[in-house]
């Protein structure tokens, strides 16, 4: 087998497709970030581990360590530590930041996922509203009747849906809860 051959791949299963599908979804959404993302996502991944807490611990106690027992002219903070106390505000302000940041991605993202799935939830009932439709077709071609309750049953199924007047049932519902 020379080495510009490649055998056709075999037909992927839907499942393997569509981890695929979503893996490349994932990529191109890596590709798509800012280089403001990029740093506020590393900063926040990295203040929320025990690596970054142990190294704040560290820090902390070799500067109090310092301000504390070297010689005199060596404190450059003596206690109460004025300028540890501003460094480390700061810090929290920045690292709150760098979190937002990240937070608004994940946000934009799960907005967008969140999109797709309607979008597919909607086609599915659509297919699957035409596939009972079929069924209850075939059915009376071939002269199955159904129990009057399974008829009701199908005859509600296979109507449209209104996805607006289902929104709006379903915010009524919430305003009534208190949601």
């Amino acid at each position: 087998m020379s080495p510009r051959f490649r055998p056709e791949p075999k037909p992927a299963t839907p499942a393997a497709s569509n981890v695929r599908t979503i893996v490349e979804l994932e990529r191109r959404a890596a590709l798509e970030r800012s280089r403001a993302d990029t740093i506020g996502e590393t900063v926040a991944r990295w203040a929320g581990t025990l690596g970054f807490v142990l190294v704040q611990v560290a820090l902390f106690l070799v500067w109090s360590a310092w301000n504390t027992w070297a010689p005199v002219r060596w404190r450059f903070d003596p206690y109460p530590y004025g300028l540890l106390t501003f460094l480390v505000s700061l810090e929290g302000v920045l690292i709150a930041t760098f979190v937002l940041i990240a937070q608004n991605r994940l946000s934009r993202r799960t907005e967008r996922r969140d999109q797709l799935h309607l979008q597919i939830a909607l086609l599915a009932e659509q297919e699957l509203t035409v596939a009972l439709r079929l069924l209850r077709d075939t059915s009376a071609r071939l002269g199955a009747t159904p129990a009057a309750e399974t008829l009701e049953v199908i005859d509600r199924l296979t109507e449209d849906t209104d996805v607006h007047e289902l929104a709006q049932t379903l915010e009524k519902e919430a305003e009534q809860d208190g949601s």
